[in-house]
């Protein structure tokens, strides 16, 4: 990202006047983005919408749940649960018609929320790898659907399943399937999913693996049951663990690592804290309720952390810019639950209520851009930016496909 945020500031300004030149478009194959990090490589899209918001290119049906989508060569995946089975949905990107879906028998298991699958596909190479709340495991082919393998991953493990069933997605990591499943993680082989390694059968956390490279090693951060935990990847050996008890063990937003620091953050005002991790224990550095992620993780862009503060009991939930180096708050803007990525200096958010926003990635104030009302009902699944569009979804499974590129 550009480092002088006045320029990018401008440059924003200026697109959402003029619309957009050429998309330089980029997939989204899995949870987060190609680096995992919420922050799309897309540039040159439209903020030049309608007065009536970007041009609707299609909507779907897909079912319960908070899957988000991945994107790739063409065909957009994600997952919903109708008539007692979960369904991972292949659909058309342009058209979002049904190229292909997988079905298999499953619970809503609805416990003070809709219910239905949390977990987002993974697609790497030609197949596509899910996980159920139960803890099923698949491995589908991309282009077709059928079968390549599965594993019930609480019958393997013999784990305990987190209460509100599991909810991180697929990480393919080199020749691993990596999973937020056991005590501290697991990892399957991902040509044949055979358990690697696992590390116990407690419950575990909410969050999705966050694979990097430290100290000449690959690690992973993940957030557990009642702390958060460095874990090697290729054997599983947990490297350190920090305490962080949190109401009703909900510890689900992804910590987010940047030249040695982890920033790590949970709902129920519990706030966060930014970790020095490159001795053998972690540091704090500080650790405050400034930034509060309850579901969805925050995005980090040029030494600011831009995020959904508080959770679903708050009345004053919504966006907020946090400052990364020493956690002090610049702005905030009410838009209730949701989620935010960013993109080419600026963050795309869908709230609560469906409304989708365009801001300035900048610390000097919420500058919104663009706006629409997508979509309605409960909104609490992040959107994804790929190849000139926005897909957003919401809880009932209700798909909405926008155009934004331009032309």
């Amino acid at each position: 990202m550009q480092a002088n945020v006045a320029w990018v500031t401008g440059a924003v300004l200026l697109s959402s006047v003029l619309g957009a030149g050429n998309v330089r478009g980029a997939d989204w194959p899995w949870w987060r983005g190609p680096e995992r990090n919420g922050i799309s490589r897309e540039t040159g899209w439209s903020l030049n919408w309608p007065a009536a918001g970007p041009k609707v290119l299609w909507k779907a049906s897909v079912g319960v749940g908070f899957s988000s989508l991945a994107v790739r060569d063409g065909r957009v995946f994600t997952l919903g649960h109708a008539n007692n089975a979960d369904t991972v949905w292949c659909l058309d990107e342009k058209t979002g018609a049904v190229r292909w879906k997988f079905s298999y028998p499953a619970k809503l298991d609805a416990n003070y929320y809709d219910g239905g699958p949390s977990a987002t596909p993974t697609v790497a190479g030609d197949r596509v790898y899910t996980l159920s709340k139960r803890g099923v495991l698949l491995c589908l082919e991309a282009t077709t659907g059928r079968l390549v393998w599965s594993n019930n991953v609480m019958e393997t493990l013999k784990a305990e399943k987190p209460t509100w069933g599991f909810a991180g997605s697929v990480v393919v990591d080199g020749e691993l399937c990596l999973l937020n499943a056991g005590s501290s993680g697991a990892a399957f082989e991902k040509e044949t999913g055979k358990l690697r390694w696992f590390s116990g059968t407690d419950a575990a956390g909410y969050s999705t693996p966050v694979p990097f490279d430290l100290n000449g090693e690959r690690v992973m951060a993940l957030a557990l049951k009642q702390e958060f935990a460095l874990v090697r990847v290729r054997d599983g050996q947990v490297l350190w663990r920090h305490p962080w008890k949190t109401e009703w063990d909900v510890n689900a937003a992804d910590p987010i690592p940047s030249e040695g620091r982890l920033f790590i953050s949970s709902g129920y005002n519990h706030g966060g804290a930014l970790l020095d991790i490159r001795g053998e224990t972690p540091r704090v550095l500080w650790e405050n309720t400034q930034m509060r992620n309850q579901f969805n993780p925050s995005v980090l862009v040029d030494g600011h952390l831009y995020g959904i503060d508080g959770d679903v009991n708050r009345p004053d939930t919504g966006l907020k810019c946090v400052r990364w180096a020493d956690g002090s708050a610049r702005w905030s803007q009410k838009t209730g639950m949701g989620g935010v990525i960013a993109a080419d200096g600026k963050l795309i958010v869908l709230t609560e209520k469906g409304e989708l926003i365009v801001a300035a990635a900048s610390p000097e104030g919420f500058k919104p851009l663009a706006r629409a009302q997508v979509l309605g009902g409960k909104c609490w699944t992040t959107p994804v930016l790929a190849n000139g569009k926005i897909f957003c979804r919401n809880a009932q499974g209700n798909v909405v496909c926008v155009d934004v590129s331009g032309s």
